[in-house]
């Protein structure tokens, strides 16, 4: 009878065991200098759509310059009439 609540008892102590997580398992940041492959993957992921999103700002904006530019040079062209009627009527 002891022998049996002996034997029952280690088998189940053996059952419950603690698990321990190393550190950052748990998804808690890790201490200052350590990283891992998923870090380093998400980061670049990270800079990889900053990179697109910098990239389509850049087009817009320099679709943008040469809409400006050009509105520029209608306007000089203008100008540049304006300036070549009003030197003809003065002659």
């Amino acid at each position: 009878m002891l022998s049996r609540a002996i034997s029952r008892r280690s088998v189940q102590s053996s059952i419950s065991a603690v698990r321990f997580y190393t550190e950052g398992a748990t998804g808690a940041p890790r201490a200052a200098g350590s990283s891992d492959s998923f870090n380093k993957r998400e980061k670049a992921v990270e800079d990889l759509y900053v990179r697109q999103l910098e990239k389509e700002k850049l087009a817009a904006l320099r679709a943008s310059l040469k809409k400006q530019k050009e509105s520029l040079a209608e306007v000089e062209k203008h100008l540049d009439q304006i300036s070549e009627n009003i030197e003809t009527e003065t002659k």
